[in-house]
């Protein structure tokens, strides 16, 4: 996994838990919802570029 992908997906993790925490404080469920949706779609990023290294480890490519 590149060094700047890391860095983006883990910053959409952070984006998220922001978020949920700024919409926990602000009693606003939507905006708590939507930083759980971006923490998600940083883990989802992470695990897919795992994947491709473990992929390429395999095959050597």
């Amino acid at each position: 996994m590149g060094t700047g992908d890391k860095i983006e997906n883990q910053a959409d993790v952070l984006k998220g838990k922001a978020k949920e925490a700024a919409g926990r404080a602000t009693d606003d469920p939507g905006l708590e919802v939507e930083g759980q949706g971006d923490q998600a779609e940083g883990h989802v990023k992470q695990a897919g570029e795992k994947i491709k290294d473990a992929v390429k480890d395999i095959f050597g490519k």
